[in-house]
């Protein structure tokens, strides 16, 4: 049975993998297939480390689901950033940060699951409004959070990609989408063995 627990330091290779694969296999048509050829798991891992994505005194908490073969997906959650600014935070509202599953993994309800921890440790910690952001075009993603009892509130940003450091930024567009706690994915973690 899939567990979901917290992130380790010794996660960073295996959450990187996912992540990676994650974006190849999500983003397909909406980033330059040359950007995402480009993605290196071993800077994304250091950048992980760099980050201390596992430190408990970090305001922000990542949770990774494992099954048989090894991690397969983990969100990340904190308070909300402002203007996507970890360093500019708004503790009246709660946020997922990021959150993606392996591609190998999509279908088995691990993102629910995940969705469904997130909520409630966000819960635990006294946020009832959550806040997230989607690239406008990952049709799969928003539907998964519409599904979820999330709605676009009409705040839009740009999320920029660099592929190279002499090339001009891929500006793609963001939605940001709203709701209540109390109201998103409740239940959907109860058929996973979650580890505190």
């Amino acid at each position: 049975m899939p567990t979901i627990r917290p992130e380790t330091p010794d996660d960073a290779e295996a959450i990187a993998r996912v992540h990676v694969r994650a974006w190849q296999g999500g983003y397909a048509g909406l980033i330059p297939a040359e950007v995402l050829s480009r993605l290196n798991p071993a800077a994304w891992a250091q950048r992980r480390r760099d980050m201390g994505t596992a430190d408990p005194e970090q305001p922000f908490t990542t949770l990774v689901v494992t099954d048989d073969a090894g991690i397969a997906g983990f969100v990340t959650f904190g308070p909300y950033r402002v203007d996507q600014n970890r360093d500019d935070l708004d503790e009246r509202y709660g946020e997922i940060v990021s959150m993606y599953v392996d591609p190998g993994a999509w279908g088995r309800g691990l993102g629910t699951a995940l969705m469904g921890a997130a909520c409630t440790a966000l819960t635990a910690r006294g946020w009832n409004q959550l806040r997230l952001w989607v690239l406008a075009g990952n049709v799969r993603a928003r539907r998964f959070y519409e599904r979820a009892g999330l709605a676009v509130d009409g705040e839009q940003s740009t999320y920029e990609v660099r592929w190279t450091s002499e090339a001009t930024p891929v500006g793609l567009p963001e939605l940001r989408y709203c709701g209540s706690l109390d109201r998103i994915g409740s239940a959907s973690s109860s058929a996973m063995l979650i580890q505190m």
